[in-house]
C-alpha cells in the first residue's frame, strides 16, 4: 500500500476513534424501545366490526401479536345508548324555520338533528361535522339548514332507528373480556361514532365519558388509558375535552419529543430529528402489499419510528376492508423481523416512551455488584410498564445474575457492541434497586 494511503487510513482511523464514546462499567441507559428493539409497531382497529374479532384476532394470536381495538360501545348490548341531551327537539326544529344556523346555534342543532326521528338526518350531522373539521363553517351552516328544512317539509321519511341495528355486526362484553385476557387492548371510539367537532359540550362529554364508563365497568380501568376520536379528528376543541378524560389519544399526542405524522401526511418519517416519530398509516384497499411492507422496511432503517397501523374493515365487513389472507401475509412479514420489531399495544408504547422521557437512572459499581435505581415523575398508578435497561459490565465478568426485587433472580445473557459488553433487563420505575452480580 502506498505510504500516502497508509497515512490517510491512519488519520481516518484515529478520527473515528476520537468520536467513539467512552463507556465505563456500570454505565446504564434506558433503551429507546423495549427489549432493545430497533422499532415499534402497533396494530390498531377502529369501530369494533365483527370480523376484526372472528378473522383478524385469531391470526394475531397465532403470531403472538397484541392489538388495540377502538370500539363503538353503543353497538354492544348493555351499554349506554346514543341520545340527545338538551332542549325539546321539536322546539329546535320549529326555531330553524325563522332563525338561520350560525356559530351560536350550530353545535346544538348538529347535536340534535341525528335524533330527530327521520331517515338520513344523521348524515347531515356527519357531513356538516366534516366541514367543521376542515374549518369550512359557512358550508356547515348551510348543510344543517338544509337538513332541518327537509325535516320541516316532510322530505325525509320517519324512522325508529337512531344508530345501530345490525345484529350480524355485533359482539358482547363477555367476548371482549375474553380477548383482553389474550393480551389485547380495548379503547373508546365513543358511543355512536359522531362528528365530535360539531357537538355541543353536553353531548360531546356524554359520548366520551359514558363510553369510558362502560369500558371501565365491563373491562376494568386498564382499558380506559387510550381512545380514538372518530374520523381521526384533530379539532383542538375536541382534543382539549378528550385529554381531560383519557391519558392518551391516537388522534393527537402533543409531546415535545414526538413528531406526529398522521394518516394523511406525505412527509418522510426519516427526515425528523425528534427522539420519536409516531407514523400513522392506513392500509386502505387501494394500498398495495408492497407499499405496506415498505413501511416496515422504513422503520428498520431508522431507530426512532413508531409505526401505528390503522385498520378498519376485515373480510367484507366494515370500511375499506382487507382480507384475512392479506392480513396473514402482512403480519407474517412483520413476524419474520420480530428480532428487531417490538409489536405492542398503543397503551404500552405510549407508556414506554413517556416513562423513558421522564425517568432517571443511576448506577453504582462496587466490587462484583452493580446497583441500579430507576425512578420517574409520572403517576405510577398509570405508568407502571417495565423499561428495558442496558448496563455495561466489566470485561472480566463472564456470568451475570440480576436480583430485580421481590426475590426475583434471572441469569442475563451477555451482549457486545462497539463500546463494550453489556446486559439487558427489565425494571419498573420506582421499584427496589436492581443488583447485577458477577458469578464468576
Amino acid at each position: 500500500m502506498p505510504r500516502t494511503h497508509i497515512l490517510l487510513f491512519a488519520t481516518l482511523f484515529l478520527a473515528a476513534c476520537s468520536f467513539q464514546e467512552t463507556i465505563n462499567p456500570g454505565q446504564t441507559e434506558i433503551t429507546k424501545w423495549q427489549h432493545g428493539k430497533t422499532t415499534a409497531i402497533t396494530l390498531t382497529y377502529d369501530d369494533g366490526t365483527i370480523n376484526q374479532f372472528t378473522k383478524a384476532l385469531p391470526i394475531m394470536n397465532q403470531l403472538g401479536f397484541p392489538a388495540t381495538f377502538y370500539i363503538i360501545t353503543g353497538k354492544i348490548k348493555g351499554s349506554a345508548q346514543g341520545k340527545f341531551i338538551g332542549r325539546d327537539i321539536d322546539a329546535i326544529i320549529q326555531e330553524t324555520a325563522t332563525i338561520p344556523t350560525d356559530k351560536d346555534n350550530l353545535f346544538e342543532r348538529a347535536s340534535a338533528i341525528g335524533y330527530s326521528g327521520f331517515e338520513g338526518a344523521r348524515q347531515y350531522h356527519t357531513d356538516a361535522g366534516s366541514r367543521v373539521d376542515s374549518e369550512d363553517m359557512e358550508e356547515a351552516f348551510e348543510l344543517i339548514d338544509e337538513g332541518y328544512r327537509k325535516i320541516r317539509n316532510n322530505q325525509l321519511e320517519p324512522t325508529d332507528t337512531v344508530f345501530h341495528d345490525n345484529e350480524t355486526d355485533t359482539t358482547t362484553w363477555e367476548d371482549i373480556k375474553a380477548y383482553t385476557a389474550q393480551g389485547h387492548e380495548f379503547g373508546s371510539h365513543t358511543i355512536t361514532h359522531p362528528r365530535l367537532a360539531i357537538l355541543d359540550e353536553a353531548n360531546l362529554l356524554y359520548e366520551l365519558e359514558k363510553s369510558k364508563e362502560d369500558i371501565r365497568n365491563f373491562l376494568g380501568d386498564e382499558h380506559t388509558f387510550s381512545a380514538e376520536c372518530p374520523y381521526g379528528t384533530e379539532n383542538e376543541r375536541v382534543m382539549d375535552y378528550a385529554y381531560e378524560i383519557y391519558p392518551a389519544l391516537r388522534n393527537r399526542m402533543p409531546e415535545p419529543f414526538l413528531e406526529e405524522l398522521n394518516r394523511g401526511s406525505d412527509l418522510d418519517p426519516g427526515d425528523s430529528e425528534k427522539e420519536y416519530v409516531q407514523w400513522q398509516r392506513g392500509p386502505l384497499t387501494d394500498i398495495s402489499m408492497e407499499t405496506m411492507k415498505s413501511w416496515v422496511d422504513t422503520c428498520l432503517v431508522h431507530q426512532n419510528i413508531w409505526l401505528v397501523l390503522v385498520f378498519h374493515g376485515v373480510d367484507g365487513i366494515g370500511w375499506e376492508p382487507r382480507t384475512g389472507s392479506e392480513l396473514e401475509e402482512y403480519f407474517s412479514y412483520i413476524k419474520e423481523r420480530e428480532d428487531q420489531i417490538w409489536v405492542a399495544t398503543f397503551a404500552d408504547v405510549t407508556k414506554y416512551i413517556r416513562e423513558r422521557q421522564n425517568a432517571t437512572v443511576n448506577a453504582a459499581i462496587e466490587d462484583d455488584t452493580i446497583e441500579v435505581t430507576l425512578t420517574h415523575k409520572l403517576d405510577q398508578s398509570l405508568y407502571d410498564l417495565p423499561l428495558t435497561l442496558k448496563t455495561y459490565i466489566p470485561d472480566t465478568w463472564q456470568k451475570v445474575q440480576a436480583s430485580l426485587g421481590n426475590g426475583t433472580k434471572a441469569d442475563l445473557y451477555i451482549h457486545e457492541d462497539q463500546n463494550g459488553r453489556f446486559v439487558y433487563y427489565q425494571m419498573k420505575p420506582g421499584s427496589e434497586p436492581a443488583k447485577l452480580v458477577n458469578l464468576n
